[in-house]
C-alpha cells in the first residue's frame, strides 16, 4: 500500500496540507524547472498576442506561480497568463486610455473574484460533465501537437500558446503545418526538434526509478542539448544555426534600476471609468470559468486523485489578479498546459508551482542572456510530448465504450475547441453535455452515515444521474481517514457514468488515506468493468 499522505480538511474536501509541502521537495524541485521552461515562452507569447509589454506576461507568470501557488489549495495546478484571455485583453488595451488603466481593470477583476469566493460561486464547477472536462484535456493535447509542429520545424509566425483555430498570421491550425513544410522548414530546427522529441519518449521508457538520475527531468536535458547543438551548428555548420527569431526572446535589463522600471502600477484615477468596470467584470467571469475548469481537469489527472476546493480557488485567483494588476502584470488564470506539464513531471505538491514562479523571476533577473539561447524547437518538442499524453488514442476508445451519452459530448467538445478557441469550444461542449443531462431524468437519493469506529455507509436509495454527482462527491468527502466504507448500490438499477467516475476517483485515492472500500449491489456487478476495482469485496484493506 502507498504511504498515507498527511492531509487536512477544508470545507469537507480532502486537500494537500500546506504545512507539509516541503516533504516532497525531491519530486517538486525538478518538476518546477520543467514547468518554468514550458511557462517562459508561453508567458511571452500571450503578452505579445495581447498587445501588452512582453514583461507583463513574465510578471503574470511569476505572480501565478508564487502568489496564486501560495494561496491555492490545489496541489498541482499552475496559474499564469492565459491564451483564452488574449482577445479580451487585446480589445481592452485598445479601448482604454492607457495600459495603466487596464492594470486597474485587472486589479478590480481580482476583487470581483474574491466576491465570487464569498458567494460560493466556485461550486458551479462540480456540475460540469466529466465528458466535457476530458474533452477539454484531449482537445488541448491535440492543439498542442498541431500548433507546435511548425515551431518544431522552423516557422514561428504564430505566437507561442495560441489556441485559436484562425491565427493572426492569416493561417489556421491545419494550414500552418502545410505552409511550414512547403515554405519555412529550417533543418537546424528540424534536427533539434526531432532529436528532442525522440529523447523525451525514449527517456520516459528507460528513466531509472532509483538513484540520482530519477530526479533528472527530460525537458531540462533537451533544452540544454538544444542550446549546445545550436552553438555547435554555429561552429561547424553555420547554415543550420538558428537565429534570434527562432530562439526565446526575453527582455534584457542593463541594471537593477532598469529592471525595476519594467514594472507598472494601475491608474486609479480611472476608477470612475465605466469601461474599466465592464472589462473588469468580463475578465473576472471568463478567468474564473477557465480557472475552475482547469483545476477540475487537473484533479482528473492527479495520480493521487486529490480534490481541490473549487470555491477557495476563487480567492486564490482573485488574490493573484489583484497583485498582478498592482505591479504591471496580465490577468492570471489556472492554465491546463503548464498544469499538465507539472503532472507529467511528477510533481507532488504546490511547492512545484511556487518554485516555478521563483525560477521565472530569478532567471529573467539574473540570466536573461542565457534564456535567449534556448531554441523554440526544443521547447516545442516538450509541448508536443505533453500534448500526446493528454490526447492518447486510449482516451477516445474509453469514451466510445462508455456509450454515446458520454462519447458525443466528449467528441463535440474536442472538435469545438479545435476549430474555434478554448472558451467558445468549452461553451459548446457544455451546452451539448447539458442537453444529454436534461434528457436523463434525475432525483436526489443519497444518504451517509458513519459511526465512532470508522464504519461508514453511503447508500443510493434510487438511481443516480449526473445531477447527483456533486451530492455524491460531498458525501465521499465526509469519509474520514482510516475508515471502512460501504458504497451500497443495491437499491439502484442505473448509475450514471459521471457518478462512476466520482467513485473511481475516490477508490484511486483511498490507499493514500488508508480507507478500505466495499462496493455492493446488483448494479455494481453489472457495471463492474467500469469500476476500477472488483465489487463485493474489499478493494483496499
Amino acid at each position: 500500500m502507498p504511504p498515507v499522505v498527511n492531509r487536512n480538511r477544508h470545507r469537507g474536501r480532502t486537500v494537500a496540507s500546506s504545512s507539509n509541502i516541503f516533504s516532497s521537495w525531491r519530486a517538486d524541485l525538478p518538476a518546477s524547472i520543467v514547468v518554468a521552461l514550458v511557462a517562459l515562452p508561453l508567458c511571452l507569447g500571450v503578452a505579445l498576442a495581447s498587445g501588452a509589454p512582453l514583461f507583463s506576461g513574465l510578471i503574470a507568470g511569476c505572480v501565478g506561480g508564487i502568489v496564486v501557488g501560495f494561496l491555492s489549495k490545489s496541489p498541482l495546478s499552475v496559474a499564469g497568463p492565459a491564451a483564452g484571455l488574449t482577445v479580451i485583453v487585446f480589445a481592452a488595451i485598445e479601448q482604454l486610455p492607457s495600459f495603466e488603466a487596464f492594470l486597474l481593470a485587472t486589479f478590480l477583476a481580482g476583487v470581483i473574484q474574491i466576491a465570487f469566493f464569498f458567494t460560493r460561486s466556485g461550486v458551479l464547477a462540480e456540475f460540469v460533465p466529466s465528458s466535457v472536462v476530458t474533452g477539454m484535456l484531449a482537445a488541448i493535447g491535440l492543439i498542442l501537437i498541431l500548433k507546435q509542429i511548425p515551431h518544431a520545424i522552423g516557422y514561428d509566425g504564430d505566437y507561442e500558446g495560441d489556441f485559436r483555430f484562425l491565427q493572426a498570421d492569416g493561417l489556421n491550425t491545419l494550414t500552418a503545418i502545410g505552409h511550414t513544410i512547403a515554405n519555412s522548414v529550417l533543418w537546424g530546427a528540424v534536427i533539434i526538434g526531432l532529436g528532442s522529441l525522440a529523447f523525451l519518449f525514449w527517456w520516459d521508457k528507460v528513466k531509472p526509478t532509483e538513484g540520482p538520475l530519477r530526479f533528472v527531468p527530460g525537458p531540462l536535458v533537451v533544452v540544454v542539448l538544444g542550446v549546445i547543438v545550436n552553438w555547435l551548428f554555429g561552429l561547424v555548420a553555420p547554415s543550420l544555426q538558428l537565429t534570434q527569431t527562432h530562439l526565446v526572446q526575453v527582455p534584457i535589463s542593463g541594471s537593477l534600476t532598469e529592471f525595476v522600471g519594467l514594472f507598472s502600477t494601475p491608474d486609479f484615477s480611472q476608477i470612475s471609468n465605466s469601461a474599466v468596470w465592464t472589462i473588469a467584470i468580463t475578465l473576472a467571469i471568463v478567468a474564473s470559468l477557465e480557472s475552475l475548469l482547469s483545476v477540475k481537469a487537473v484533479d482528473e489527472i492527479d495520480p493521487q486523485r486529490r480534490t481541490t476546493p473549487k470555491n477557495w480557488e476563487m480567492l486564490a485567483q482573485g488574490g493573484g489578479n489583484m497583485v498582478s494588476g498592482l505591479i504591471g502584470g496580465l490577468p492570471v488564470t489556472s492554465v491546463i498546459v503548464r498544469s499538465s506539464a507539472n503532472v507529467e513531471a511528477r510533481a507532488e505538491s504546490k511547492l512545484s508551482t511556487i518554485l516555478h514562479g521563483t525560477w521565472l523571476l530569478l532567471s529573467v533577473l539574473l540570466i536573461p542572456v542565457i534564456l535567449n539561447l534556448i531554441p523554440l524547437s526544443a521547447l516545442a518538442a516538450v509541448l508536443i510530448a505533453t500534448g500526446y499524453k493528454l490526447t492518447k488514442p486510449e482516451l477516445y476508445t474509453k469514451r466510445w465504450k462508455q456509450g454515446y451519452t458520454q462519447f458525443v459530448p466528449f467528441v463535440v467538445t474536442v472538435g469545438a475547441i479545435l476549430f474555434t478557441d478554448l472558451l467558445v469550444g468549452i461553451v459548446i461542449g457544455l451546452v451539448v453535455g447539458f442537453v444529454f443531462v436534461i434528457a436523463r431524468n434525475f432525483r436526489t437519493a443519497i444518504t451517509y452515515a458513519c459511526d465512532v469506529d470508522g464504519d461508514c455507509l453511503i447508500r443510493a436509495r434510487r438511481n443516480l444521474y449526473f445531477i447527483h454527482k456533486y451530492e455524491l462527491q460531498q458525501k465521499l468527502d465526509q469519509v474520514p481517514d482510516n475508515a471502512h466504507l460501504l458504497i451500497d448500490l443495491s437499491s439502484t438499477s442505473y448509475v450514471d457514468l459521471d457518478n462512476i467516475d466520482v467513485i473511481n476517483a475516490f477508490i484511486k485515492g483511498a490507499p493514500f488515506r488508508n480507507i478500505s472500500v466495499l462496493v455492493r449491489g446488483d448494479v455494481a456487478e453489472r457495471t463492474a468493468p467500469l469500476i476500477n476495482a472488483p465489487t463485493e469485496q474489499v478493494v483496499y484493506a
